[in-house]
């Protein structure tokens, strides 16, 4: 395919006119397609963090830094998505044009245009490297910090006075007559409580004189401490119900295990790269793996990129564009897949994610033998 003399010379033609006019197209689609994606995905995002803020309590403070943090986690792939297209955009407009094929009869093909947009990949492969490796963990960990803030907060003043409230998605409404501080102590003391839960479908309902709201140092679970009460199964009018008398009794409110779970991802997605890259643990591996991943597939797809914009001028004007996107899709999904599967310690941490890049990678080979009339003389070459 004489493919070493093809990119020495489209490396003396990196200057040119042609490269230039190429690579200014390529940085206009992308940021054109960039911007309509990102307002369509961060506004779906905005009107998620808010909607999340009404039902756990978030402050409006906090509103504006979560939706950053999430926009930050949202920029690799968008960006990655937009420069795909553009370049697809970008090559079939050049077809259309008639101007690739007056480049053809230079002696330009595929193989000069993959060379003369890389210094544009180059930059956006380095900044979403930036973006996986160091602001997007960094998005995270200040994200979990405001959530673990705001839960905390919410933990220790939810209760208040005169009011029924409902907890565990509905499943306990809780009222108390009197809500009493304690300064110093991430505590609540009160007094007429009553509370109505279900358990197996029957009702249950507590009355207390007296109630107190605590954190277990362990567990990390909130409870509520019960005092000179009763529990009633089943509503107090029906002849099946049960009364249990009880001078102290803790009913748990929040469970610590669940939050600690919650914690342990969030821990792993939120550390330092270099830290996860010595790290032996297949959830760790996993995530540097696919930090890299990111930044590796940008530089696939965009050879890709130059064969799916490849349209006579006649074909279709958009069958470029839905093929990249199915690509794309296909592409991040079989990622996302390796990358549990390793988690799972299902794979070797060496095949890892690497064996999807390097499928890709023979697919595209295939792809540019069918194209140049050459996949036939591959197959029957003998080994």
């Amino acid at each position: 395919m004489h493919v070493s003399s093809a990119i020495k010379q489209a490396l003396k033609l990196q200057n040119s006119i042609l490269a230039k006019y190429l690579m200014r197209n390529v940085l206009m689609l992308t940021a054109g397609v960039f911007i309509v994606t990102g307002l369509v995905i961060f506004g779906n995002q905005l009107v998620l963090v808010i909607k999340e803020s009404l039902e756990e309590g978030i402050p409006i403070a906090d509103l504006l830094p979560l939706v950053s943090f999430k926009m930050i986690r949202d920029v690799p792939l968008i960006l990655s998505l937009s420069l795909f297209l553009a370049i697809i955009l970008a090559v079939s407009k050049s077809y259309k044009d008639s101007e690739a094929i007056v480049m053809n009869s230079l002696g330009i093909g595929d193989k000069h245009l993959m060379v003369f947009i890389q210094p544009v990949v180059m930059i956006i492969l380095i900044f979403i490297l930036f973006l996986t490796t160091v602001a997007v963990p960094w998005s995270k960990q200040q994200r979990s910090m405001i959530m673990d803030r705001s839960e905390n907060a919410s933990e220790f003043s939810f209760i208040k006075e005169g009011e029924f409230q409902d907890f565990k998605g509905g499943e306990l409404v809780f009222y108390a007559s009197k809500v009493k501080e304690v300064e110093g102590e991430s505590t609540q003391n009160m007094e007429e409580v009553f509370i109505y839960t279900l358990a197996n479908g029957q009702p249950i309902i507590t009355l207390a004189t007296q109630a107190q709201k605590y954190t277990d140092a362990e567990t990390k679970s909130v409870y509520l401490r019960l005092k000179d009460g009763a529990r009633y199964h089943g509503f107090p009018s029906t002849a099946n119900k049960k009364i249990l008398n009880f001078d102290q009794y803790d009913l748990q409110i929040i469970d610590g295990e669940k939050r600690h779970n919650v914690n342990t991802t969030i821990k792993t997605e939120s550390k330092p790269t270099l830290e996860l890259i010595f790290s032996s643990k297949a959830g760790e591996i996993a995530e540097w793996q696919w930090r890299l991943s990111q930044p590796v597939s940008v530089f696939i797809l965009s050879i890709f990129a130059i064969m799916l914009g490849k349209t006579s001028p006649r074909g279709g004007k958009n069958l470029g564009v839905l093929a990249g996107v199915l690509v794309f899709i296909l592409y991040n999904n079989a990622l996302l897949m390796a990358k549990s599967s390793l988690e799972r310690g299902e794979i070797s941490p060496l095949v890892g994610l690497w064996w999807v890049h390097l499928l890709v990678l023979l697919i595209i080979f295939v792809f540019y033998a069918y194209r140049h009339g050459k996949l036939s003389q591959l197959i029957s070459k003998p080994f």
